[in-house]
Order: structure tokens, then C-alpha cells, then sequence
């Protein structure tokens, strides 16, 4: 299984740069125009307190005003980010606290920004009363970490023999470096054996770990002849930069393989041999972000295990029981699941079905029916929605069974077929007390599902073996159905019980089951967009706000 421990954070997806502008704030100052400030507070995931992130500068005099300081964030797809922005009219000789400078504030997160039409929002601001507080403009762009992967291949001419009775084992070994004058390696290439004339495999690197975005920076490669025991023999080295290798794409490069003590003590040395550039080339690598700023929609669909072997929903033993206090484990993974998606889902409208419950009026057995009850259209508004449906379900319906999941499997694979262009990228959460019936179909259900534009993430609730859930996820073992592998691992599957907080804070329970539920995700999709060679659309132009020009500061 690939949980990371609950209390550990996980590495940021990557770092997203916030740009905030304003439109029709209030004027408090008699003389002049309001001179605003907007300030970042963050909201922390285990107490719930709002902690101030950053503040923008002030503009002066103005109403409209576009803030250059940014804020830069770590983004993790996988948590709720919440973000509160307030805005002051800060007047030098006073102090931001007092109430008489609040102009308003926004709340949302940073999902929702990302999530935007062209990762771009704009919110009203509110909180002063009787008052129109005019509205707050954020634009998130993901920090160009130069996601550029070069892919090369090189190879030997007349390399110095080393081996006593035979030829050498070259490989090259290769560095960037750094500014101090020092190197970094970056790359091994495989040994081969026994040649002075060596063909490499080619080989893809990332362009940031080969110079750290700086194109003239000194890329060194050092020629080895492999040893048994360890101790490779330099053969030689030579340098080179990015730039120069880029070159290549047009020309063969050949460079010199120096080796300075041989040249300080050989008058007539030459050289160790050469190494030649075969070919070169670069590739982006887009990112999760991009595609969602390409306008790539998530959309989610939830399914809930209605089988007698959740027990009784009446009784507090029941794993679906309606505690007037708290929230079933049931309805606490899909509130946590579903409020993190949502904020990718522009409609906002989720297909929800149960599965192994007697219908009324005539006691039919379904493995996929709507919970709102309505077979045209399985849509509940919101993550809220799909919560009212579910317990007006457990209300009228018998639990029964057996538990299959490849009816419902097999009903988002269907939708999900239609469209394989990149627009739409399906996510189904299925919760389960994991006593499986159908795990042959399921199987091949899934290896149908794994060239479609789907990822599967199962919740395990209540205290059953899962082992069988653990099998379908595909992190040690891709699945497989009759001989036929999974094309891509496309289910995570967690237990529901590894995050329930020890003192009960249900809001943290949530939040560290969501983390782990979704980590897997952007990944997810990337690996379906990877395989089909479907490229990140350009981000839809934004539409300039409606109002005028912003005043200068």
C-alpha cells in the first residue's frame, strides 16, 4: 500500500503564485479615494485557526486597484486549501485593526481559484453591513519550475583501453554545476560491456536537474570504465551546456575525452577518444494545473453500498446509522472526498447510485440505482445534494445484497467512453463495507476502465479484512482479467478506519482522509493524458473586467 503516515505532509504538487486585484470598493476617505491593502490569512487544517499568510502593498487613492506583490503558495491537490482575503483602507497614521478600515472580505479556496475558468475568480467581498463591498479579482499561475525533459543519446569512438585482457566497460556519469564551482550529479548511464566503441541507450532527464534553467550554465561528463568491485577507472571528460546540446537537434557534436594527468605527463597524447551527441530533443511536461487551466473538467460520481452486512441503519451499531450528533462513516468519506473534488466540477451536479438494496414498491434487488430516484437523471446538486439523497435512500430502501461493483464500475466507464479528448476526466468514489461478490467482474471491469479517461477510489468502512480491496488496488500488483493487464493503475483504495482522529475531531478525520484519497490523482490523469498524447488546451482568454481601467496608484 502506498499511505503515507496521516500526520506526515505530503510533497506540494507544486507552487501556485496568487495575483489579486479589486473592483468598486468602498470609499471611507473624505478627501481622497480609499487606499487599499489586501491581506492573505490561511486557515490550518488541525485547529481550524486563521493565520495570517502575507499582505499585498498599499495603492493609494484609488478604488480599482491590481496589487503587484503576489502571493506564493504550495498547492496540494489533495487538502482543502482555505483561504480568507480581507481588504483595508490603511491610512498611515492608523492601525489596520480598527474596524471603521475594513472594506471587505472573501472566503474560498484555493481549489476554486486553480478550478476557475483560466484559473481565474472573482468573488464578492462582504462583511460590512448595509454595504456594497465591490468585488475581489484572483488570477493563480503555477510557478515555472522549467518543466522542460530533454531525451539524448551518445555515444564512444576509440575510448582508451583499460582492462587488462579485454576492452573497457564505459559509462558516462554526468554533472551540473553549481554556483560555488562545485558539481551536482545528475545522471548514470548504463555500463557496456567489454567495447571501446560504445552505443548508449537513450535516456530523458529533466532540463532543471541538467542546469537549473540557466542554458550556459557548465554541464562536466566524466568516461568510466566499470570495475566488479567498485572501483571505476576514469577514463576521461569533457564539458559541454545545455545550449550546445540543444544544437544538436540540427548537427552531430563530437567532443574530445580529456584526460588532464595523461595530457600532463604525454607530450604526444591526443586524446582518450570521443564521445558523440547522437541525437537530441525536448519535450514539456505539463502538469496536473495545466490541464485543469486548459479547462479539463473532474467530474464525480459516488456510490454506496447498501448491503444488510452494514447493518441496520435504526441501530447505533450500523455502519449507516443517522446519529442526530454525528455523521456516519459513510457520509463523513464522501463529504470529505466530495468537497475537494467539487471545486474542479464547473457544474457541480454529481451522479449518485446505491448498489445491493431491495427497491420498494415490488422488493427489486439493484446493484446501481439512483439515490434520488430518478433513473433519467441520477444528478444531486452539490456534495450536500448527494447527502440528502443518501439518507432519504436509507429511509425507503431494504438492505440486502450481494456487493457488486461492476455494474456501477461498467455505468461510469460507459459515459466516460464518449469523450476521450482530454475535456472530461471521470473519478468514482465507491464506499463499501468491503465484502466483495463480484470480484472476477469487478477485475475485468476494471481492465476495461483503465484505457478510459477514469480514476476509481474506494473507502473501506467498518472493520472488515479488506484484502480483497487491497488486491484491486494495483500499487503492488496491476490488475489483472483473463490474461489482459490493467493499462494503467487507476484505484486507491484506503481503509476508512487508519484516519478516524483518536479524539474524535471528526474535521480531521476528514481532512487526513481526503489527503491520502486523492494523492494519487493528478498523477492519475496525467497518466491517462501521457498515453494518449492529449496536450493541455490553451487556457481560455480572460474576459476583461466590466468595469474601468484601474486607476494608477
Amino acid at each position: 500500500m502506498s499511505l503515507s503516515g496521516a500526520s506526515e505532509r505530503s510533497v506540494p504538487a507544486t507552487k501556485i503564485e496568487i495575483t489579486v486585484s479589486c473592483r468598486n470598493l468602498l470609499d471611507l476617505d473624505t478627501f481622497s479615494k480609499s487606499d487599499p491593502m489586501v491581506v492573505l490569512y490561511m486557515q490550518s487544517r488541525a485547529s481550524q485557526e486563521w493565520r495570517e499568510f502575507g499582505r499585498t502593498e498599499v495603492i493609494d487613492n484609488t478604488l480599482n486597484p491590481d496589487f503587484v506583490r503576489k502571493f506564493v503558495l504550495d498547492y496540494f491537490f489533495e487538502e482543502k486549501q482555505n483561504l480568507r482575503f480581507d481588504v483595508y483602507n490603511v491610512d498611515s497614521k492608523t492601525n489596520i485593526s480598527k474596524p471603521k478600515d475594513f472594506l471587505g472580505q472573501a472566503f474560498l479556496a484555493l481549489g476554486e481559484v486553480i478550478g476557475g475558468q483560466g484559473s481565474r475568480v472573482e468573488r464578492s467581498l462582504t462583511g460590512v453591513p448595509g454595504k456594497k463591498c465591490g468585488t475581489i479579482l484572483l488570477t493563480a499561475e503555477e510557478l515555472s519550475n522549467c518543466r522542460d525533459i530533454a531525451t539524448m543519446q551518445l555515444c564512444a569512438n576509440k575510448l582508451d583501453k583499460k582492462d587488462f585482457f579485454g576492452k573497457s566497460d564505459p559509462f558516462l556519469v554526468f554533472y551540473r554545476s553549481n554556483e560555488d564551482g562545485t558539481f551536482t550529479i545528475c545522471h548514470k548511464t548504463e555500463v557496456v560491456k567489454n567495447t571501446l566503441n560504445p552505443v548508449w541507450q537513450p535516456f530523458s532527464i529533466p532540463v532543471r536537474a541538467l542546469c537549473n534553467g540557466d542554458y550556459d550554465r557548465t554541464v562536466k561528463i566524466d568516461v568510466y570504465d566499470w570495475d566488479r568491485d567498485g572501483s571505476h577507472d576514469f577514463i576521461g571528460e569533457f564539458t559541454t551546456s545545455y545550449r550546445e546540446l540543444s544544437k544538436a537537434q540540427s548537427q552531430f557534436t563530437v567532443y574530445e575525452v580529456l584526460n588532464p594527468r595523461k595530457k600532463c605527463k604525454k607530450k604526444k597524447y591526443i586524446n582518450s577518444g570521443t564521445v558523440t551527441l547522437l541525437s537530441f530533443s525536448v519535450d514539456s511536461e505539463f502538469t496536473f494545473v495545466d490541464y485543469i487551466k486548459g479547462g479539463t473538467q473532474l467530474n464525480f460520481t459516488v456510490a454506496i453500498d447498501f448491503t444488510a452486512s452494514n447493518g441496520n441503519p435504526l441501530q447505533p451499531t450500523s455502519l449507516h446509522y443517522m446519529s442526530p450528533y454525528q455523521l456516519s462513516a459513510y457520509a463523513m468519506a464522501l463529504k470529505a472526498v466530495g468537497e475537494i473534488i467539487q471545486d474542479y466540477d464547473s457544474d457541480k451536479l454529481f451522479p449518485a447510485y446505491g448498489f445491493g438494496a431491495k427497491l420498494p414498491p415490488e422488493g427489486r434487488i439493484s446493484h446501481q440505482f439512483p439515490l434520488n430516484n430518478n433513473d433519467e437523471d441520477p444528478n444531486c446538486a452539490g456534495i450536500e445534494g448527494v447527502l440528502e439523497s443518501y439518507f432519504q435512500s436509507l429511509r425507503t430502501v431494504q438492505l440486502y445484497g450481494p456487493t457488486y461493483f461492476a455494474p456501477v464500475i461498467n455505468q461510469v466507464a460507459r459515459v466516460a467512453a464518449k469523450i476521450s479528448d482530454g475535456s472530461q476526466y471521470y473519478v468514482l468514489l465507491i464506499i463499501t463495507d468491503g465484502v466483495i461478490s463480484d470480484m472476477t467482474q469487478t477485475k475485468e471491469a476494471i481492465v476495461s476502465a483503465s484505457s478510459l479517461p477514469m480514476s476509481i477510489i474506494i473507502v473501506g468502512v467498518g472493520p472488515a479484512m479488506f484484502e480483497a480491496m487491497e488486491e484491486l488496488d494495483g500499487d503492488d500488483v496491476r490488475v489483472s482479467s483473463r490474461g489482459r493487464y490493467a493499462e494503467r493503475d487507476i484505484v486507491q483504495f484506503v481503509p476508512f478506519r487508519d484516519y478516524v482522529d483518536r479524539s474524535g475531531n471528526q474535521v480531521l478525520s476528514m481532512a487526513r482522509l481526503a489527503k491520502d484519497v486523492l494523492a494519487e490523482i493528478p498523477e492519475q490523469l496525467l497518466s491517462y493524458m501521457r498515453t494518449r498524447d492529449i496536450q493541455p488546451r490553451a487556457p481560455p482568454p480572460v474576459n476583461p473586467s466590466p468595469t474601468s481601467a484601474p486607476e494608477q496608484p
